[in-house]
């Protein structure tokens, strides 16, 4: 397996699991662990991001702690963590030892890390194709390299308090989060999308490990329809420079393409194959 990935999870059935056999605990339990020098080592990791990104910004996120699977159902246990919080631990200088440090002390490697929980979708046309973007230079992660659409579930309350979260509400935001990334990084294309289907969850190792959950989404549009959707330009357009379409039959060993896609497009092409790719 490339040695940017791994996987953390995988659907133990090939269609991928719907959102009515995922379950969450959201806790306080949960969080990140923190260390005295955190708030310095954050906040001074983040102005130096921000000086040389200035379209980074913070804003909520879940921290994937654990998962369990009991029967047919997938439990997500989370906590809740920042943008910030992920580029002054996951993205920081200092991510190793801290891993060193989690491990040394809870015998968690990812105890002191911020862990947002990412999510991916490979997105599949009526022409059996494969959609896919080439990032812009500005953003947070993998500038310039191609991904899948994607982003990172939000909580949608304020001040943040975890009894503040309906655990139904936290996996809708799971599940909807992905359709609403593909339709701000495409535009306009939630009417034509199917609901998502969980592939597993894959390990960024480039960012300490941090995770993403990776869906399938079937989408009734042909490839060129899509692209005259993405030339029109969504909410978060600026995130991406270019659109491009790859055929199911070309398996991650062979695509000449590999070594230009980023780490979470990686892993959901991964997670397809390992989970969908024999049954499709």
């Amino acid at each position: 397996m490339d040695p940017e990935i791994s996987l953390f999870f995988q659907s133990p059935v090939p269609e991928g699991i719907p959102e009515t056999q995922v379950s969450v605990q959201l806790s306080p339990e949960y969080d990140r662990q923190q260390l005295p020098s955190d708030n310095f080592e954050i906040e001074t990791t983040w102005a130096a991001r921000r000086e040389q990104n200035p379209w980074l910004f913070d804003a909520p996120k879940f921290r994937l702690h654990s998962i369990m699977l009991e029967g047919t159902i997938l439990s997500f246990q989370l906590g809740l963590t920042c943008y910030k919080d992920f580029v002054g631990t996951n993205l920081a200088e200092r991510a190793g030892h801290l891993q060193e440090q989690g491990f040394k002390d809870f015998g968690n490697s990812q105890a002191y890390l911020a862990e947002p929980l990412g999510v991916g979708a490979m997105v599949h046309t009526t022409d059996d194709q494969f959609v896919f973007l080439r990032r812009s230079l500005c953003v947070g992660e993998a500038p310039g390299k191609i991904d899948v659409p994607g982003g990172h579930p939000e909580p949608l309350v304020r001040p943040l308090q975890h009894e503040d979260f309906p655990r139904k509400s936290v996996v809708q935001e799971l599940f909807s989060s992905v359709l609403r990334e593909i339709e701000d990084e495409l535009c306009g294309l939630l009417s034509v999308l199917s609901r998502p289907l969980l592939l597993g969850i894959a390990r960024n190792q480039t960012s300490a490990g941090r995770c993403s959950a990776e869906f399938y989404v079937r989408c009734s549009l042909t490839s060129e329809q899509i692209r005259i959707y993405y030339v029109v330009g969504g909410a978060e357009a600026h995130e991406s420079t270019g659109i491009l379409f790859v055929s199911r039959k070309v398996r991650a060993g062979n695509d000449e393409l590999w070594h230009e896609l980023s780490p979470s497009a990686k892993g959901a092409i991964t997670l397809y194959e390992v989970v969908m790719g024999e049954h499709e």
